[in-house]
């Protein structure tokens, strides 16, 4: 019989590139349009966002980047961390 764990925690392997002060620039390590599009369009619609993006690159031989540009004192790293607790908090709630 097939044992399905119900409420498991999956991580995300992330590799920083670039993280100054208003830039954080990431690679996401296996992951695909899917989860990618939820996290643009989420950073694209919260204040304090310039500008949020990602590049797949050559399917067969890199990992997709993600861009996030914001304004003034805003810490791009502390809304990416935001936005994954509220998606955690979201998700957990669902039901099939």
């Amino acid at each position: 019989m097939n044992k399905r764990r119900v409420g498991a925690v999956f991580t995300m392997p992330i590799k920083v590139l670039l993280r100054e002060k208003n830039e954080l620039r990431l690679r996401f390590i296996g992951e695909d349009h899917t989860s990618l599009q939820i996290f643009r369009q989420r950073l694209n619609s919260t204040r304090g966002v310039e500008y949020a993006n990602y590049f797949p690159g050559h399917p067969l031989l890199e990992d997709p980047e993600f861009y996030i540009r914001t304004t003034g004192q805003t810490n791009p790293e502390k809304l990416l961390r935001k936005l994954c607790s509220n998606l955690q908090t979201e998700f957990t709630k669902l039901s099939v």
